[in-house]
C-alpha cells in the first residue's frame, strides 16, 4: 500500500526467526498483501517460506482494476493460502464512494475468500475530517451491504487515531505502522484484526519489496447476513442456536462478542439500539440473535456429505470453522453450520467445467443443470452467471 519506508522495518526472515509475534493472546497467521508492483509472483514458494494469508488488490477508484488480480487469485488460491481482497478508494463525496463500492463488489462477486474485503481509503486531497469521515462510511455501508457481512479498515495509526470517527469502530481494523512490534496508537479501537509492520519484506517468490502483515481470527470470515434456515427437521445432535442474552463482561467488545455468537456488529447494534457501538459496560444485557447451527461429527461423516445435507457449499463449512485440510475431521468434532444461504451466483469463468464447479460447492452437476434450465453440462459459457443451488 501506499505509505513511506521507514527505517529498520522488518523481512520475514526475522519473522520466521528473532521477530516474535505481536503480543496478543489470539493465534496470529503470518501474511502480506500484494498488488501489480510485486510482478508475477510464486505463490507456491511464498507458502513454502510461511505466508499464510494473503490480501490482494482487486482494484482502485470506480474503475481501474489491478492488472494482476486475477492471475494473483488464481494462483494464490491454488498455493491454499488465506485470501482477502482490498480496494484503493479515491472517492471525494459519499456518492462516489457508493459508486466505488459497488465497483469492488463487481470485482469479488463469485470468488473465493475467506478474509474479510478490505477497505484502503488513505490520501484525502482538498478534504476536510467530516467530509472524509462521510466518504468512509458510505463506502463501508454500501460494502457491508452488497457483502452480508462486515468490511474492514485499511489505515496507518495518525489515521486511526486523529482522523476517524469513533463510530467507525464498529468496523474492524487492519492497522500500518513500521518498525515496532505492537502498534502504539489505535485511537477508538480496542484491538486490530490486521497489523501491517513492514513496506520492505523480502521473501522467496516475490522479487523487490512485499508489505509483510499479521492477521489475527478476527479478520476470517464466519457466516453472515443470510437468511435463517428453519431448523425445524434439526436432529438430536444438531442444535440451532436460538435468541439469547449476554451480560457484558469487563474487557468484551462489540466485536468480539459478534464473532462469539456468528453475527455482525452492525446487527448487534441495531438489535440493542446502541448510538455508539464502541461502548458497553460491564452488566450491561444485550440480545443476541444467532444465526448458526452446530454439528457434533459422526463417523464416516465428511465435508462434502455434510455440505450436501445442509444445502450449503463446502467452502461455507470450510470458512465457518477456519479449516486448514477439507480432508480432516473427526468423531466428536463439533462444527458451526453457517445459516442457509439457499442461491449462490457464480460468474463462469474461462476453463470452468460444471463438473468442476459441483465438486467445489458441495452439489451435483444435475443439480446445477437443474437451477440453471442447462441440457448439455458441457456447454457453459465464459462470463454467464450460474446458480448454485
Amino acid at each position: 500500500m501506499h505509505y513511506p519506508i521507514i527505517a529498520g522495518a522488518l523481512s520475514l526472515g526475522l519473522l520466521l526467526g528473532s521477530f516474535s509475534p505481536p503480543l496478543t493472546s489470539a493465534r496470529v497467521s503470518p501474511g502480506m498483501d500484494v498488488s501489480e508492483w510485486q510482478g508475477d509472483i510464486d505463490f507456491e514458494a511464498v507458502r513454502r517460506a510461511g505466508i499464510e494469508t494473503v490480501y490482494i488488490r482487486a482494484g482502485e477508484g470506480s474503475n481501474s482494476v489491478d492488472r494482476n488480480f486475477e492471475r494473483n487469485y488464481e494462483k494464490a488460491s491454488a498455493a491454499g493460502l488465506n485470501i482477502g481482497f482490498y480496494h484503493y478508494v479515491t472517492a471525494a463525496t459519499p456518492e462516489e464512494a457508493i459508486q466505488q463500492a459497488d465497483f469492488f463488489y463487481s470485482l469479488i462477486e463469485g470468488k473465493s475468500f475467506n478474509c474479510y474485503p478490505a477497505m484502503d481509503f488513505e490520501s484525502f486531497p482538498g478534504l476536510n475530517k467530516e467530509e472524509i469521515n462521510a466518504v468512509a462510511s458510505a463506502y463501508l455501508k454500501t460494502l457491508a451491504d452488497r457483502l452480508g457481512s462486515t468490511p474492514v479498515i485499511y489505515s496507518n495509526t495518525y489515521n486511526a487515531a486523529n482522523t476517524w470517527d469513533p463510530g467507525l469502530a464498529s468496523y474492524p481494523l487492519w492497522v500500518a505502522e513500521y518498525g515496532v512490534t505492537q502498534p502504539e496508537n489505535l485511537g477508538p479501537w480496542e484491538n486490530w484484526v490486521g497489523f501491517q509492520y513492514s513496506d520492505t519484506g523480502q521473501i522467496s517468490g516475490i522479487r523487490g519489496n512485499v508489505d509483510l502483515d499479521y492477521f489475527q481470527d478476527g479478520i476470517f470470515m464466519r457466516s453472515e447476513g443470510n437468511d435463517p434456515g428453519t431448523g425445524d427437521d434439526a436432529d438430536s445432535e444438531t442444535g440451532v442456536d436460538p435468541d439469547v442474552s449476554y451480560t457484558v463482561k469487563a474487557g468484551d467488545t462489540l466485536w468480539g462478542i459478534a464473532r462469539q455468537y456468528h453475527t455482525t456488529v452492525a446487527e448487534l447494534a441495531a438489535l440493542n439500539r446502541l448510538a455508539n457501538p464502541a461502548f458497553i459496560y460491564p452488566g450491561q444485557v444485550l440480545q443476541i440473535s444467532s444465526g448458526a447451527t452446530s454439528y457434533t461429527v459422526k463417523s464416516g461423516d465428511t465435508l462434502f456429505g455434510l455440505a450436501k445435507r445442509f444445502g450449503i457449499p463446502v467452502n461455507k463449512l470450510i470458512q465457518a470453522n477456519h479449516i486448514s485440510n477439507p480432508n480432516r475431521i473427526y468423531p466428536g468434532q463439533t462444527l458451526l453450520i453457517p445459516k442457509n444461504a439457499s442461491i449462490v451466483r457464480y460468474r463462469i469463468k474461462p476453463g470452468n467445467t460444471l463438473s468442476g464447479l459441483a465438486v467445489r460447492f458441495g452439489t451435483s452437476v444435475a443439480a446445477l443443470m437443474e437451477a440453471n434450465g442447462i441440457t448439455d453440462p458441457n456447454l457453459i459459457y465464459a462470463g454467464e452467471t450460474l446458480r448454485i443451488p
